[in-house]
């Protein structure tokens, strides 16, 4: 299977729903607009691209449902994309209020003011809660249309992750602990809540629509928790040694605001060997479900300079 292919035709595919659903709309005045700025941004959309490929993975892997082997697929991936796309809803909403001045108060964000340089602090919070709410909508209504027992499922898997025991959760920490000293458990808290919590929630969200069993979804989601850590270490990393026309924002941020970070802990060396030891694992467990495609994203993402 041609990985490169198959992102971009994810890619494609998402793009052009997400823009149908908040483009060309014009009430409430600069809403959308707002809305639109962040979420059609070129980002790396690395949570959606999981979700189905871990969709389609599972879809590889499970039992016969009945239904003709095409049809089945197509439905599930459907099904998918919409979650994708809400996926992708939920982390825009939470890059735009994080970068509000109460917040991390950045003025890059993928390479162009963010979105409260633009539309201001007000229309920017309220851009956030829309994306977070229109979501939401999505899903519901993703449940509603293809009456499958799994899409309750797996938004539950979002939403848990999403809240206050999971991405919230591990902001509330990050915030809490900025200019204080912690200790490594505290920070493992704070990485797999606020960072890894909404790629497991891909990953199981995708596994679980494919119909991945039980036993499989535990590998999924062990999978990438570790994706999930070693990305934010990969953040901690660049944060120092990076460059902001790489990243697309400023380096230097969490010095700036004393956070508490994988390299501000233990080192530059050691968050370099843990990064890498976690992405072997990482690549190890999607290689024993044999996901090709999400061995394929994985070694890519380990090599990533932004």
């Amino acid at each position: 299977m041609d990985y490169c292919a198959v992102r971009e035709d994810y890619v494609g595919r998402l793009e052009k729903r997400l823009t149908s659903l908040v483009k060309d709309k014009d009430y409430p005045p600069f809403i959308y607009d707002s809305m639109a700025y962040s979420l059609l941004s070129k980002g790396k959309r690395l949570r959606p691209i999981l979700l189905l490929a871990a969709c389609e993975a599972a879809i590889a892997g499970a039992p016969e449902d009945g239904m003709p082997p095409g049809l089945m697929e197509s439905f599930k991936l459907a099904c998918a994309t919409d979650f994708a796309c809400a996926i992708e809803m939920i982390h825009t909403y939470s890059l735009i209020h994080d970068d509000l001045p109460i917040l991390d108060n950045d003025d890059l964000r993928r390479g162009r003011p963010t979105n409260h340089k633009v539309y201001g602090e007000a229309m920017a919070l309220l851009a956030g809660d829309a994306l977070l709410n229109m979501a939401y909508e999505v899903m519901v209504e993703a449940c509603t249309k293809y009456r499958y027992q799994s899409c309750v499922n797996a938004m539950t898997e979002v939403a848990r992750a999403a809240g206050i025991n999971g991405m919230i959760g591990g902001q509330v920490m990050d915030v809490y602990t900025q200019g204080k000293e912690i200790d490594e458990e505290t920070l493992h808290y704070i990485h797999t809540n606020k960072t890894a919590a909404l790629i497991i929630a891909s990953v199981a969200a995708g596994a679980i629509i494919g119909g991945a069993d039980e036993a499989d979804l535990r590998k999924f989601k062990r999978a990438a928790l570790n994706m999930g850590l070693a990305f934010q270490i990969m953040d901690d990393i660049l944060d120092v040694t990076g460059k902001e026309e790489d990243l697309g924002k400023p380096i230097g941020s969490d010095a700036k605001n004393a956070k508490n970070t994988y390299v501000s802990l233990f080192g530059l060396e050691r968050a370099k060997s843990d990064y890498f030891h976690l992405w072997d694992k990482c690549i190890a467990q999607f290689e024993d479900l044999q996901a090709h495609l999400l061995v394929s994203f994985a070694q890519e993402l380990r090599d990533r300079v932004s």
